[in-house]
């Protein structure tokens, strides 16, 4: 169709919708084409298409730009036709798209660079965890009460047995399932009374608080675990009292435990939860899997030891994330 065919290095820049204003120049090598009436083509006339098309994306551009339309936003053809730019001699845009090319390729190799960082971060924390619970973080101390004698008090009836993951636990370390430490339930259902919902986008900071007048009650300093969606598993400490959210059950771990130490534990085991979530429609927690999860544990004195040693570390490595 005449007016909408494709050649080679034109710009064409989107006038209309939510994308209005991205822009891409067209390859040498490309062989023919047309676009939609919601794509304007724009071909440089004694002007280096890639300085063209930066020009484009510059602020200068963004703020020349002259939108019409209320409940569909446009660029029409007559306001780019009226627009001016600066145009120096075309050595010179020669130039500046060489220096263009030169800091771009500096800014993506200090953004690579910061995300490899990142990913080591991660990697060490994960790395850091791992040592923990195999009672490499931090030193034994004989005096400590043995582990065994806390999951006595956990649940007298329970009998360890050994486990082929931990061989080489300790002295004075013993192992249970999850379960035993800990369970999922659901808070105390009330009604009439106006409190917060305590649902994941209120804990993410994603949006205000929003209150309901009955639903489950959650005490202040709760912990909550996602049990449906994409990050099931991910464990908030409720900031105030409300209203449980209904993609969460209460997360209720022994006293006799660390609940830090065991949230470790959680964490060290969030990728495994995340990639055996049950469900099709809506993916939930595989709660079997979690309530198995073999839990090393230590000493209650170790388990605080580990706990402070963890922070400690973490703490630095997220300073070295926020300053990235």
């Amino acid at each position: 169709m005449k007016g909408t065919e494709v050649l080679a290095n034109d710009l064409l820049l989107n006038i209309t919708g939510g994308s209005l204003g991205r822009c891409v120049v067209v390859p040498a090598d490309f062989n023919c084409g047309n676009v939609s009436q919601h794509v304007c083509i724009m071909r440089s006339v004694l002007v280096e298409p890639e300085y063209f098309h930066a020009l484009v994306l510059s602020s200068y551009f963004a703020k020349s730009m002259k939108i019409t339309g209320s409940g569909r936003e446009g660029l029409p053809k007559y306001n780019l036709e009226q627009m001016g730019f600066p145009l120096p001699p075309l050595t010179e845009q020669q130039r500046i798209v060489a220096e263009i090319k030169h800091w771009f390729a500096l800014i993506d190799q200090i953004e690579q660079g910061k995300a490899d960082l990142q990913t080591i971060i991660k990697q060490t924390k994960s790395k850091i965890l791992g040592l923990a619970i195999h009672g490499k973080l931090v030193p034994q101390d004989p005096n400590d009460e043995p582990a065994i004698e806390l999951l006595k008090r956990i649940n007298p009836g329970f009998t360890p047995c050994d486990n082929g993951h931990y061989t080489q636990l300790p002295d004075g370390w013993t192992i249970a399932p999850m379960q035993i430490l800990c369970s999922l339930i659901d808070g105390d259902k009330q009604n009439g009374i106006e409190r917060v919902n305590l649902d994941v986008k209120y804990l993410r900071g994603e949006r205000d608080a929003k209150t309901l007048t009955s639903g489950k009650y959650v005490a202040t300093k709760s912990l909550l675990i996602l049990v449906d969606g994409e990050n099931s598993g991910e464990v908030f400490r409720t900031p105030i009292e409300g209203y449980q959210g209904s993609t969460f059950k209460q997360l209720f771990i022994n006293e006799n435990m660390n609940s830090r130490y065991v949230l470790q534990v959680i964490n060290l085991h969030r990728r495994i939860l995340r990639e055996n979530k049950v469900g099709s429609a809506i993916p939930h927690l595989n709660k079997k899997l979690f309530k198995a999860i073999e839990v090393p544990i230590p000493p209650y004195k170790e388990q605080q030891r580990i706990v402070e040693t963890i922070n400690k570390v973490f703490m630095s490595l997220d300073l070295i994330m926020e300053s990235l």
